[in-house]
């Protein structure tokens, strides 16, 4: 069962989310979550198996610029996580139908995403479900 999130699963959210973000804290990803789930430009939906939680997809709207779009709001898929016993089943593709859904609903004709360079499984899973890539970039940082 996929359903969308609601207040009620920010504790539920951070911890699926602490699986995929292990460098934040707990308690800050409950925190955000409390937050998004209050935005009507953030959606999340979260899939049920056996009444346990197993995975979830964050998407929103972005109204600043994003690679290879050209509309302005452009819905962004800003995390997705599946447990790994319940991987290659279809329930990312299924938490990616929502947030599209949602995103059409929003009057959004364009969805994008990224992932690492190096993160080969997220790049694979993109093009799989129909992403199609528009760039490559590697970021700079430097102290001064």
């Amino acid at each position: 069962m996929i359903r969308k999130a609601t207040r009620e699963d920010s504790k539920v959210l951070a911890s699926l989310a602490y699986e995929l973000w292990n460098d934040s804290k707990l308690e800050e990803l409950e925190k955000e979550f409390m937050e998004y789930l209050l935005s009507d430009h953030i959606a999340i939906y979260i899939a049920i198996e056996n009444s346990i939680p197993i995975a979830f997809a964050e998407c929103c709207l972005r109204y600043d610029y994003v690679e290879g779009a050209i509309t302005v709001p452009v819905a962004y898929l800003e995390g997705i996580y599946v447990k790994e016993k319940y991987r290659l089943q279809g329930f990312a593709s299924s938490l990616v139908e929502h947030c599209q859904d949602w995103a059409r609903e929003k009057g959004c004709t364009q969805f994008a995403s990224d992932c690492e360079l190096d993160n080969d499984i997220s790049y694979h899973f993109h093009k799989k479900i129909g992403f199609r890539e528009v760039n490559r970039i590697i970021c700079f940082t430097k102290e001064l």
